[in-house]
């Protein structure tokens, strides 16, 4: 069993990342968004319970995502392991995270760092576009379509951009991240179990720099 928190400010190809660990190791990913919208789909009393709380625009409580965390984890497809992605996001959620594992009988392998450089975070974000008819997606440095105004995929004249993609939007995001997950990464740090990878390299070699530091800490082939 490998069990991996994998941790990274928005933008940083998480979700991505998380594909490739799940195709390698065989370990399933955790989203704790997609684990609320099930129980809140499902009608079961956590699902209801925490639905009430969203609808009211407050958080759903540490001790109830640790729960539905813990629901999880006896599943069939989590025994080989899991990658939570999107939790913890601070150092009392972390702490909350560890006795439960401990309770479980369980433990943290490894806690992927996937570290970014910010100017170029804002760079890579801020470039987005997408079209407005099919969704193929853009960048204004890095993918531009073949002809100007116009999509690859269906010949669309229309783009739009995402309202939260705006520079000063993108630098509050990655200043909140540091701010949360700064004293769990401490936390994680004194136990020996942070691994740092260069988020700004290729989407290959990020994946490649994961797999190296499972594989070498854990001797996993």
């Amino acid at each position: 069993m490998i069990n991996v928190v994998l941790l990274g400010p928005p933008g940083a190809g998480k979700g991505t990342q998380a594909k490739f660990l799940e195709e390698t190791f065989g370990i399933t990913p955790l989203s704790t968004g997609d684990m609320l919208r099930a129980e809140v789909a499902a009608g079961s009393t956590i699902g209801r319970k925490a639905d009430a709380i969203m609808k009211a625009g407050q958080f759903v409580p540490d001790d109830m995502i640790v729960g539905i965390i813990a629901q999880r984890l006896d599943g069939d497809d989590c025994r080989s392991g899991i990658i939570l992605d999107g939790f913890p996001r601070n150092l009392p959620q972390a702490e909350a995270l560890d006795e439960m594992l401990k309770e479980k009988g369980l433990k943290l392998d490894r806690v992927l760092s996937i570290v970014v450089d910010d100017d170029a975070m804002v760079e890579r974000i801020t470039g987005r576009f997408s079209c407005a008819k099919c969704g193929a997606g853009y960048h204004d440095k890095f993918h531009r379509p073949k002809i100007d105004g116009v999509c690859d995929d269906c010949g669309g004249t229309e783009f739009v951009r995402r309202a939260d993609d705006k520079a000063e939007t993108v630098r509050a995001r990655l200043e909140a991240y540091y701010e949360c997950t700064k004293p769990m990464l401490d936390h994680y740090g004194k136990m020996g179990l942070v691994s740092s990878v260069d988020g700004m390299a290729s989407i290959e070699e990020v994946s490649e720099q994961l797999k190296a530091a499972i594989t070498k800490e854990l001797n996993v082939d």
